[in-house]
Parts: structure tokens; C-alpha cells; sequence
């Protein structure tokens, strides 16, 4: 069946640890398939792979085709990336059933201005930047936006029970677990300058000198 989620082409490998080396010099990348009791390693084209993550996002669901076979829902569970370049080294993709709630973390983000910074001069504390979201697979939000222009003085917080709530999921965190606030800017009080002033020296009247 047909679904309007990306797909992501695999084939099956047999090569472990640094014998994965020439996969990588071929453009391909090492993965594996796990959850639900099941472990598969297969391999994908590094360049495919790049491209539907960036386009793709955080918790998006994936059609996996394993050579030419029967689609799997999965979603990218982690990948190791090269200290260097930043090139993924592996991928790890967890197999999901669309009939089961699943549990990640999902990033928030800030909307708008606060007064309390363009007008007060405070500064914009991003507390907590992510939460842990339930859903169905379908439901997973990429990421969670928040309208921060609520933060009008120093007092104003944003806490997890102000997030909207994606349709069909549920925010596991705690409800008065602050996301965003502003802290007043730092008042740093300078001491008077005290000058003291020279006072030339008064000398003593020579010995036999009548003082006026």
C-alpha cells in the first residue's frame, strides 16, 4: 500500500564493524533495523540518506525498502556522526507500529519578541529545549512552537503547560517545568571615586625667624 511518506531504498549487508570501511568508501552507509524484537543490517546510499534527513526532519516517519521489498514504517533513531567532517558514519532506524503509542524527545522553539528583552534589556532564558512527546507514529510532532511575546516583564515564565499540545499526543514532562523566561539585566553598582588632594608641605620657620 501506497502512503505519501518518504522512502528510503536499503540492501542487506553481512559486513561488521571495520569491515563496514569499503561500504562507506562506496557511498554507502551502515544501518540497522531494530525494534520490536527484530535486528536487521542493511546499508544505504549516503547521498539519499543525507538528503531525506535534511528534508525530512526529526520524527519523521519512513517507508524503508529493503532491496526491492515490502515497505517497514520506521524513523531515524540516531546517527553517529564523523568528528571531522560531520559525515554520518551509522544509522540506527527504529521499526514502528503504526498501532502503537511511541515515546521522543521533541524540540521547542520560540516565536515572536519579548518586550522584556527589546524593551527592558533582559535576556532570553531557553530552559528546557526539548520535551518528551507520546503518539501514534503518525502523530509525532517534528517540533513544538510557542509564542514567547506572552513574556512582557521579568516575572512572565512559559512553562510546559502553556505548550500547545499536537493533536493526538501528550507532553510527559512535568506541567511547571519552566521552557522560557527572561532574566532582568544585571545591575552592577560603581563605587564614588575618592581623589585626595595633595597639600604641599607647610615648612617650619628657620631657628631666630619672627613668624608674622
Amino acid at each position: 500500500m501506497s502512503t505519501d511518506r518518504p522512502t528510503l531504498a536499503a540492501l542487506p549487508r553481512t559486513e561488521m564493524g571495520k569491515a563496514t570501511s569499503h561500504l562507506r568508501k562506496a557511498g554507502r552507509i551502515p544501518a540497522v533495523v531494530f525494534g520490536h524484537g527484530e535486528s536487521t543490517s542493511v546499508s544505504v546510499d549516503a547521498h539519499e540518506f543525507e538528503l531525506l534527513r535534511r528534508h525530512a526532519g526529526a520524527n519523521a516517519l519512513i517507508d524503508l525498502e529493503v532491496e526491492g521489498g515490502r515497505t517497514t514504517p520506521v524513523i531515524i533513531n540516531g546517527v553517529q556522526l564523523h568528528r571531522g567532517h560531520r559525515t554520518p558514519l551509522h544509522v540506527d532506524l527504529f521499526r514502528v507500529k503504526m498501532t502503537e503509542d511511541m515515546t521522543v524527545d521533541v524540540v521547542v522553539h520560540g516565536l515572536g519578541e519579548s518586550e522584556a528583552v527589546t524593551k527592558e534589556g533582559g535576556t532570553l532564558i531557553h530552559a528546557v529545549d526539548h520535551v518528551r512527546v507520546r503518539a501514534r507514529p503518525d502523530h509525532l510532532p517534528k517540533f513544538i512552537e510557542v509564542d514567547i511575546t506572552t513574556l512582557v516583564d521579568f516575572d512572565a515564565v512559559i512553562a510546559v503547560r502553556d505548550l500547545p499540545v499536537p493533536a493526538g499526543a501528550t507532553i510527559l514532562n512535568d506541567p511547571d517545568e519552566v521552557i522560557f523566561r527572561v532574566l532582568a539585566p544585571r545591575v552592577v553598582e560603581v563605587e564614588p571615586t575618592v581623589v585626595e588632594a595633595e597639600v604641599a608641605p607647610v615648612a617650619a620657620p628657620a631657628e631666630g625667624a619672627v613668624a608674622e
